[in-house]
């Protein structure tokens, strides 16, 4: 059998090699300068040159998450905002009926809430509406909110039908997405949207809770 003679390493070898070495170039400069580099549409450019593009591509990729990242800042400051104005509200409001007709306004105006929807299960003395319900604790049309209660977390997504029937009632056939909302012991607040985006498993819940938390320290007060 005759020996086969290899004229000098393979490519996969070369490339081994200067993975290993990643200084390499820096002892021959002059392999830099006369390396070709493959480019779209078939032309060639130094491995400088290339090395420059490629470092320009990750700079606009920096800038684009940058440039999320701030949006993403700017969106949750307005928030902020919108919510610590909503708690003031809430707590200016002279009685249980004004709390709970100030939160659903809010809602409505400065959070483009479609739907709107109030579960208390204790509610003496307040005036019928179409965005309050007033369902005892123990009453068995709560059954399907069970496990909703003992988690004591915000829900975002589309929601059974059974859940749909007891908040939106006949409303319940236009609301694609719901965030609902435990505020505290004394009962439930629900967003519901016909856009089937706007609340999702998933979501970020933190302004939803804290939204709930000033809901239930606002109706405190009345013992509510």
């Amino acid at each position: 059998m005759s020996d086969v003679i290899k004229d000098g390493p393979g490519a996969n070898e070369v490339a081994a090699y200067l993975r290993r070495h990643p200084r390499f170039l820096h002892e021959f400069p002059d392999l830099a300068l006369s390396l070709a580099m493959p480019r779209d549409e078939g032309q060639a450019t130094s491995l400088a040159s290339y090395q420059l593009d490629v470092l320009r591509d990750k700079n606009r990729e920096l800038n684009r998450r940058l440039q999320e990242l701030f949006t993403v800042a700017n969106e949750n400051e307005r928030l902020t905002v919108r919510v610590h104005q909503l708690t003031l509200a809430l707590l200016r409001a002279g009685d249980l009926s004004a709390t709970l007709r100030t939160l659903v306004a809010c809602l409505t105006e400065d959070f483009r809430s479609e739907l709107v929807r109030v579960l208390l299960f204790r509610g003496e003395g307040l005036e019928a509406a179409d965005w309050l319900r007033i369902v005892p604790a123990d009453d068995p049309a709560l059954q399907p909110f069970a496990e909703f209660r003992q988690a004591a977390e915000p829900l975002c997504g589309r929601l059974q039908d059974d859940k749909m029937a007891v908040l939106f009632g006949a409303r319940a056939l236009v609301v694609n997405s719901t965030a609902l909302m435990p505020v505290g012991t004394r009962g439930m607040l629900a967003i519901g949207s016909t856009d089937p985006n706007r609340f999702y498993p998933g979501m970020g819940t933190l302004f939803l809770r804290l939204m709930a938390e000033a809901l239930d320290a606002a109706l405190a007060r009345f013992d509510a």
